[in-house]
This record gives C-alpha cells, structure tokens and sequence, in this order.
C-alpha cells in the first residue's frame, strides 16, 4: 500500500524557504547582536532596518496592500525563529501584527488603505493597549474614557500601562471606555486608531494630548521599550474608530478576537526561546566535562535533556494546531489558550533547565542563557497569565462538553 508521505510534511516548500531564510537572518544578525543591544537596553534600530528590507512587517497583510499575504501558521513559524534569536526581536512585530490584524478585519476600506502599506513596509509601525496601572487581565474594568464633543470628534483621556512599541509606533489600537453605564461594562468599550509621532515624548499639532512617560525599566525583554501612554485631550477624528461609526461599542469583542491570534503569536515566542535553551544545554552538556565524561553522558543530565525536548516538540505541535485551526476558519480560542500556556511554561521550564546545566556558568553574563534565564518570564504574562489561560481553557472545555 503506498504511503502519502505528503501528510508527514511539517512544511510546504515555501514555509521552508522562508523559515531558512528568517533562521539565517536570526544566527547572522540577531543572536551576535542580542547581547550588546540587552546590555545597554537600546532599540536594534539596524536590525529592525534589515526585518524591514526582508518583509517581515507585512507578512499577513494582503498583497493588495503591499504585504505577503501568508497565512498565521506561516508567521508563527517566523516568529518561532525570530524569538529563537531574541524575543524582544519578535516583540517588534508583535504588537504591529495584532494592529494590522484588527485592521484587516474589523477596519474600514479607507482605513485599510491609509494605514496598511505604510504598515507593510514598516514605514509605521503599530502598537495596541488594553493594560492600565490599576487593571491587567481584568479588561472590563478599564477606566480610560472617550466621549464625543460637540463637533464630532471623540475626546480620549485617561492612562495606559505596558505598551510594548509605546514610543517608537506611529499609529496605536487603544480601548476607551465610550458609555461607562454599558451593562455588562464590555458593551460600552470602543477600539480607537490613535495616531502618533514616533519616538516622540510628547506628541504636538495633530497629535497633541498624548504623552509617553519614561519607557518601563524591567528584568529582561530589553532593546524594545515598554511604556504608559497617557491621552490628555487627545482629540480623534469619528473616521478613527476601528469600524468606523459601527464600531463604537465593539472595542472588547475585537480586541478579544486580536488576543486570539496574539496568543498563538505569544506561543510561537515561548517555542522560540525553548528551542535556543535546547540547542545551549546540548551544546554546553557535550563540551563540558566531569568525572572523566561529558555531562551530556550522566544519567541526571540527558534526562534534563530528554524532558526539554519532548517538552518543545509537544509545545510546537499545539501552537501550529492553533495557528492552522484560525487559518481554516475554525473556533481556536480553546486551542490558542492551551497553546500559550503551554508554550510559555514549556520556554521557562527549558530555560530554567538549561540555566542549571550551565552550572555556575548560567549565572555569568558571558553566557546566552542568562539573558534567555531574564525573558522568559515575560511570555508567561504577557496576552493573558498563566492562571487566566487556565480560567480560559476550563470554561471552553465545559462548553464544548456539556451534558
């Protein structure tokens, strides 16, 4: 019986290429860059040149706006390879991918059109903001409002927390409060198209009444900068709700659907990191010696070894099941649930993992790991916590079993 060995493919040919393509991209320009750039917690404005000059900012967005047109599966291979790099590399394009995302479904023709192939090109570069100083996964309980002037225009007012890309962006997805007496509160939410200067502390002309604060100083996920973003009378055209006039009072469901994908993108970063832990305690573990061996060779590392490993191939399996279930039209937010909280656990436990097979070495910043040992935690709070996947995949799994 003959066997169709085309369903063992983990690839098409072109996945391959591009894969082979951003895996070079990561060993030549990333991974020898990754520390200077972590030390002096600066953005890699060359290295983000060079994503711009191979696409990487336009790989989902349509070729009719300037974009490659690639499937969630094909970009979270991307960004599985980029985060092997670095994942503050990948932070670049998150937050710029869930932009065009709600773009490209939720946004009007006009809007696509504006924004899109600047977008494409990397010409601006997008962030989005749900976190505020006093709410994280409770969504609900923004308090950041907008409420419409007499002349038309939404006045936004209020301060945002955690912006990944919150200087450096040009255009933010942001979520206001427009009826603050909505029953249940997620009614009365609304996604606005805020415009910006980029890198510019305080914003003037068309843009004045929003500033960004001092970037956030943190542990690891350093080189792209996480920021407050406070409107103060930010005034936004009515042509700037994502949607347009029918998107007010959305906001929440669209930005829930853009989570989505965000957690499947934030999976894809959480293999990334567990794949490069992998590849340095193999590395490490055959080049060090004890007792007359390497330690790869005794029985308490290779289990290390074996755990890791298996660990990775399940995470990635989940992540590209989620990626293609979306890619196919199908409900995934059970699936992208469980890919995130798998992935992001399976990147800390074989970080941790490799940091003790370093020994004392892990401590050293001469080592990659101590870095990776620094990142990892963020994927395991970033586009929902851990303990909010749980919450997320328990309910699912009860709707999909009810009896």
């Amino acid at each position: 019986m003959a066997v169709d060995t085309s369903a063992y493919r983990e690839m098409t040919d072109e996945q391959e290429a591009i894969v082979e393509m951003v895996r070079q991209f990561a060993d030549e320009q990333i991974i020898p860059n990754a520390e200077h750039y972590d030390h002096e917690d600066s953005f890699p404005e060359p290295i983000v040149e060079q994503m711009k000059e191979l696409g990487l900012f336009g790989v989902t967005i349509p070729e009719e706006y300037g974009g490659m047109g690639l499937d969630l599966t094909t970009y979270a291979m991307i960004v599985e390879e980029l985060s092997r790099g670095w994942i503050s590399i990948s932070g670049v394009v998150n937050t710029h991918f869930i932009g065009s995302y709600l773009l490209m479904k939720f946004g009007t023709e006009e809007q696509k059109r504006y924004f899109l192939p600047k977008m494409a090109t990397g010409e601006i570069r997008a962030a989005f903001s749900l976190s505020e100083p006093e709410t994280g996964s409770d969504v609900q309980g923004i308090k950041a409002t907008a409420k419409q002037t007499a002349e038309g225009d939404w006045e936004l007012n209020g301060q945002k927390m955690w912006v990944t890309n919150g200087l450096g962006s040009g255009v933010v997805f942001v979520l206001m409060k427009t009826d603050p007496k909505a029953d249940p509160p997620y009614k009365g939410m609304t996604c606005f198209i805020t415009e910006k200067e980029p890198w510019k502390e305080v914003n003037e002309g068309d843009f004045a009444g929003l500033t960004v604060p001092p970037k956030i100083k943190k542990m690891g996920y350093k080189g792209v900068e996480s920021t407050e973003l406070v409107y103060d009378g930010y005034k936004c055209a009515p042509d700037r709700v994502l949607g347009g006039p029918e998107g007010v009072g959305q906001g929440f469901k669209q930005m829930m659907d853009a989570l989505e994908v965000g957690r499947v993108n934030v999976a894809a970063r959480g293999v990334g990191i567990a794949q490069r832990a992998l590849e340095l305690a193999l590395k490490y573990s055959q080049e060090r010696k004890t007792f007359g061996k390497p330690i790869a060779q005794h029985q308490a590392i290779s289990f290390k070894l074996a755990d890791m490993a298996t660990r990775l191939e399940a995470a990635r399996l989940v992540t590209r099941k989620a990626a293609r279930l979306k890619d196919a039209g199908e409900r995934s937010d059970l699936e992208a649930g469980m890919a995130k909280l798998l992935a992001s656990e399976t990147g800390k436990e074989n970080v941790e993992d490799a940091f003790r097979i370093h020994g004392g070495y892990g401590y050293s910043k001469e080592y990659e790991i101590e870095r990776l040992y620094r990142d990892a935690p963020l994927l395991l709070i970033g586009e929902g916590t851990s303990e909010i996947q749980r919450m997320v995949i328990g309910k699912k799994v009860l709707q999909r079993n009810k009896i």
